[in-house]
């Protein structure tokens, strides 16, 4: 692998971290807001169903499945930040992969 080569490989690998990156400070907001919705919704629900009478040990079910949209919608948030940050650690290893390379190849 000649060096000129690994550089623009470095350089590439370069600019999709800082892409990574950007995208993963939108999701960990997105996971935030939607964190903040379910726990909105669902004290909302409990309110509701104990102002109706439903018995107490019932309410947190019941609630629960009444918001299930929100908690589907707070899970997808949370896997998908989860695996973009795994994807940016890949990226950062393979950065510093070539890195090595480069220094060896600098050095023969």
């Amino acid at each position: 692998m000649e060096l000129q080569n690994i550089i623009q490989m470095m350089i590439h690998a370069s600019r999709r971290i800082e892409k990574a990156t950007n995208e993963i400070h939108k999701m960990a907001r997105e996971k935030a807001e939607t964190e903040y919705e379910y726990r909105q919704a669902l004290s909302i629900e409990i309110m509701k169903l104990k102002a109706k009478g439903v018995q107490a040990t019932l309410i947190p079910d019941v609630a629960r499945g009444n918001v299930a949209e929100l908690k589907l919608a707070r899970d997808l948030a949370d896997g998908k930040y989860k695996s973009a940050v795994e994807s940016l650690r890949a990226l950062q290893s393979e950065l510093n992969g070539l890195q090595t390379i480069s220094r060896y190849q600098s050095e023969v």
